[in-house]
């Protein structure tokens, strides 16, 4: 302001001013209340969900099977929420990434415990769900996975985990007795990636092969994450191998048998349900005709799945591997909590231990230590237009 200036008297002008300050005022608290408003009604909306969560490898060397999880988990709350949700609330789908790591998945089980989400489908590396369901049970979260097959899951007298899978002692058991019936004196690698569930895979499929008073030739280990496998593969060729057992996932193996066939092996291959994806061939290509795996009969056959089979493909989804596991762990949970009136974690998991229940899967009923009472492993076998398909009951390879 210049010095010595003085505002000329307006009284007419500063009225004028006023009544217009006041309008401004009074539009501007008008907005902020209903702004407000909204605010409050939205807190009291998400007030009414329930948040459960899917927890699993969505980055990763298995993060092919994150995205199976993820997949069923999503179909599961849309639908759930489309038949009126739970208890009259709507379901909101939280995502964990272990990347199969266990520092990661006991992170990601303490961040929901810490959420106060009451289930958890998943993890899906027996190694992930095993350190994360402590911190489920320190934080009263019930967890039922997918396809964590590692004994010590539910051998821990926990009461917080369950599973919709089978265990590796009854798969490994499949696979020891089909090599010992099938294979009777030739020569028998047993390989494994040193993890939780490759290992202890590969450990039960070589019980149960000595037990029938076979021995193997060769029991060896590698790393999860290498690629050249040719001098593992070089002592398999110098040692005759005639069948090679994996305890491991679809990576691995598929560059373990790329390269056997590169060398010029034809040995059988056989391993567990973590090949139980179409990624597995486009590591392989054309090499991995013929090679066999363990996993429950085929979920997207079967009658009790096949209107949810039909929206996925819908989606342009195929259901395969642990997708519609993974569904069916949110109907167990959904259909426990209607009938224990709460989603309270340890009444609803002494519910599910009670009764049966219908899914995807068909009808499923639980041990006390929290193992599915029924269990269908098969065998499968990968075909020249890359397909993996059940082999017929009494067929070999």
């Amino acid at each position: 302001m210049t010095p010595g200036w003085e505002c000329p008297e307006n009284p007419k002008g500063s009225r004028a001013l006023s009544r217009k300050g006041e309008k401004r005022m009074k539009k501007l608290i008008g907005s902020n209340l209903v702004l407000v408003a909204g605010l409050l009604f939205a807190s009291a909306a998400a007030a009414q969900d329930v948040s459960v969560a899917v927890a699993g490898p969505m980055t990763g060397r298995e993060a092919v099977f994150g995205r199976q999880m993820k997949d069923g988990a999503e179909l599961a709350v849309a639908d759930i929420n489309a038949a009126g949700g739970v208890m009259g609330k709507k379901l909101k789908l939280e995502i964990g990434d272990d990347a199969c790591d266990p520092k990661q998945a006991r992170a990601v089980g303490e961040k929901f415990a810490s959420m106060k989400v009451p289930f958890v489908a998943g993890h899906y590396c027996s190694s992930s769900s095993i350190p994360a369901s402590e911190a489920y049970q320190d934080g009263n979260v019930l967890q039922i996975t997918p396809a964590s097959t590692n004994p010590t899951f539910t051998d821990r007298n926990m009461w917080n985990t369950f599973r919709v899978c089978g265990r590796d002692d009854q798969q490994g058991s499949v696979a020891g007795e089909y090599v010992a019936k099938n294979f009777k004196g030739k020569n028998i690698a047993i390989l494994h990636d040193k993890s939780t569930y490759g290992k202890g895979l590969a450990d039960e499929m070589k019980k149960t092969l000595n037990k029938s008073g076979a021995k193997e030739k060769m029991y060896e280990a590698y790393t999860q994450g290498d690629k050249d496998f040719n001098s593992l593969v070089s002592k398999m060729k110098s040692n005759k191998i005639d069948v090679v057992y994996v305890g491991g996932y679809h990576t691995e193996a598929g560059l373990i048998l790329r390269q056997m066939r590169s060398q010029g092996m034809q040995s059988q291959m056989i391993s567990g349900d973590a090949i139980a994806t179409n990624e597995f061939w486009s590591i392989t290509g054309p090499a991995g005709e013929g090679m066999m795996f363990t996993f429950g009969s085929d979920p997207r056959k079967r009658p009790t799945a096949a209107a949810v089979v039909k929206k996925f493909k819908d989606k342009n989804v195929d259901p395969e591997g642990y997708t519609l596991y993974t569904y069916a762990a949110l109907q167990i949970w959904t259909q426990a909590v209607a009938k224990a009136k709460t989603t309270d974690a340890k009444k609803v998991a002494e519910t599910i231990k009670g009764n049966k229940w219908d899914t995807v899967l068909g009808p499923i009923s639980y041990d006390k230590k929290g193992d599915i009472t029924t269990v269908d492993y098969v065998f499968y076998k990968w075909s020249k237009d890359g397909k993996y398909d059940e082999i017929p009951a009494g067929k070999g390879s």
